[in-house]
């Protein structure tokens, strides 16, 4: 189940720069997580973005949760 639901999870160089995005759709991780944290609910997300599905948006958050599971982020520039 979770590996499909990351399967949603894409990231393609020519879409929104390379940045994770669902689907190949132009939504990035980031604002589906910004949105949620602004206080939207999943049911107002999918109302604004009608060609969203709730999988997405969990696919979103167990992405978000495998993330922050790194054990250490290394800088290599400056």
């Amino acid at each position: 189940m979770e590996n499909q639901l990351l399967k949603r999870i894409t990231c393609h160089p020519d879409i929104c720069h390379g940045k994770p995005c669902i689907r190949g759709l132009r939504y990035p991780v980031e604002l589906i997580l910004e949105l949620l944290s602004s206080g939207m609910t999943t049911e107002e997300i999918l109302s604004d973005y009608e060609d969203l599905e709730s999988e997405d948006i969990q696919a979103v958050l167990l992405f978000a949760a495998r993330l922050s599971q790194i054990k250490s982020i290394h800088k290599i520039a400056s």
